[in-house]
């Protein structure tokens, strides 16, 4: 808008010339002049001037929505955004339908916690048809660790959608429309980016997964500011992944100790020099996410899962449209299950606290640990 040309917003023919002579041809160069100045530069009346400015500042600045209207335009345009939902009832209502589509959703914790088990539900509901609650795609899972684990997401989908899973062919349909990628190195993963921008156009891909990007900067053997420029243009480009193909977009982060001297303006920030960690041991630890505040900024959505007094939860920490809960989950043969639907409330530094207090004995089927 404040490239529009002068000449093309229906000035009087008289003022728009006297524009063109001094050379002020767009609305970003009249209006960076004080009325004065233009007074001065085009030898004409001040009632000239702010009546060309009022003209020019009407065309160039957007007008003011109401709630109302914003609220009918959501409505009108709710076929290009959409959520994918969790299949878990409380977190789905308070995130109004599940994960949002176009925007970066951070899921981050311990290791252990059940990051990764979050991820391959979520896999298996994308993939499947949109009657099951599904999103009948494709997915791009990107595998940084190597955690993928095609036994324990037909083990999800089997306990939970049993109908489909028992239904001859189906499971391998399902299967095949996962594609994972490996990449062993944070340049062998921004070669991929470009492919996967061009598969999101192609292939019906209707979620893309990292997990995890903090394990992908680990690899780089750098720390603390010189990791978060480093990873400066995959933020951006992975949050323009988004918002142009308009997919849900998950990725994991790691947790990191935080020292004693460390001081955040906010709670959610992580960016000292100390090395990032994703792993505990079975006491508290005063942990906070990694990778930084420019990735914190770049996220829109942050679930922060934790353990505290032999209790899993899900915090919803940041959201700009839901309140900060927290959902104490199991996991279980077919996933993560809320133990209740009910969010508890939280306020304050717990919302983003981060807890691993001997989280890693908490898996209550067949004495499993993922």
């Amino acid at each position: 808008m404040a490239n529009m040309l002068i000449n093309q917003m229906g000035l009087p023919k008289s003022i728009a010339n006297v524009f063109a002579a001094r050379n002020i041809t767009t609305a970003k160069e009249a209006l960076s002049l004080t009325e004065f100045e233009l007074m001065e530069l085009l030898d004409v009346s001040m009632a000239q001037v702010m009546s060309a400015i009022a003209r020019i500042s009407e065309i160039t600045c957007p007008p003011y929505q109401t709630v109302l209207s914003l609220m009918e335009q959501r409505v009108q345009t709710e076929h290009m955004g959409g959520h994918l939902s969790t299949q878990l009832k409380g977190l789905d209502q308070a995130l109004c339908g599940g994960i949002p589509f176009g925007v970066l959703t951070e899921l981050v914790g311990p290791a252990g916690i059940g990051k990764t088990q979050f991820c391959l539900k979520l896999a298996l509901l994308a993939s499947l048809p949109v009657a099951c609650g599904g999103l009948n795609g494709h997915v791009i899972y990107i595998d940084v660790e190597s955690k993928f684990s095609s036994t324990r997401m037909i083990e999800i989908g089997a306990k939970s959608f049993p109908e489909i899973f028992h239904t001859k062919g189906l499971a391998q349909e399902i299967g095949g429309r996962i594609h994972v990628l490996r990449p062993t190195s944070l340049s062998e993963f921004t070669e991929s980016l470009q492919q996967i921008k061009i598969s999101l156009l192609q292939n019906q891909v209707k979620l893309l997964i990292i997990d995890s990007m903090a394990a992908l900067a680990a690899g780089e053997h750098v720390h603390g500011a010189t990791r978060q420029h480093l990873l400066g243009w995959h933020i951006s480009f992975i949050k323009s992944l988004a918002e142009f193909s308009r997919i849900p977009v998950v990725v994991t982060n790691q947790v990191r100790s935080q020292s004693h001297d460390e001081i955040c303006q906010y709670s959610f920030q992580a960016h000292s020099r100390e090395k990032t960690v994703d792993d505990c041991t079975g006491h508290d630890s005063h942990l906070v996410a990694a990778l930084g505040i420019h990735w914190a900024h770049a996220v829109t959505i942050r679930l922060v899962l934790d353990a505290k007094f032999g209790k899993r939860f899900i915090k919803l920490a940041k959201s700009p449209i839901s309140p900060s809960l927290a959902f104490p989950f199991n996991i279980t043969s077919s996933g993560i299950s809320l133990l209740t639907d009910d969010g508890i409330e939280l306020s304050g530094p717990e919302i983003n606290t981060i807890h691993c207090q001997g989280h890693s004995g908490i898996i209550n089927f067949d004495a499993e640990r993922f």
